[in-house]
């Protein structure tokens, strides 16, 4: 079942759009919570950050996109 989830035509379309979806989301949130300084994103090394976030977003957007094509093949 996992092998014919993954290899479903747009299923890592789906997971890497949520992932970037995520990603910003996440970002703008934060961003807003530290008061849309600049600082925010000068003070840190934005390789580990957006290289993190991104990781981050794709296991998120892969659980959530298998957990969506697990329940449409069942039907």
């Amino acid at each position: 079942m996992f092998k014919k989830i993954i290899k479903t035509p747009g299923f890592w379309k789906s997971v890497f759009s949520l992932a970037l979806a995520f990603a910003l989301i996440f970002t703008v949130v934060k961003w807003a919570i530290e008061g849309f300084k600049m600082t925010y994103f000068t003070e840190r090394n934005l390789w580990i950050y957006f290289g993190t976030l991104i990781l981050a977003g794709c296991v998120y957007g892969f659980f959530v996109t298998y957990g969506k094509f697990k329940k449409e093949l069942k039907k």
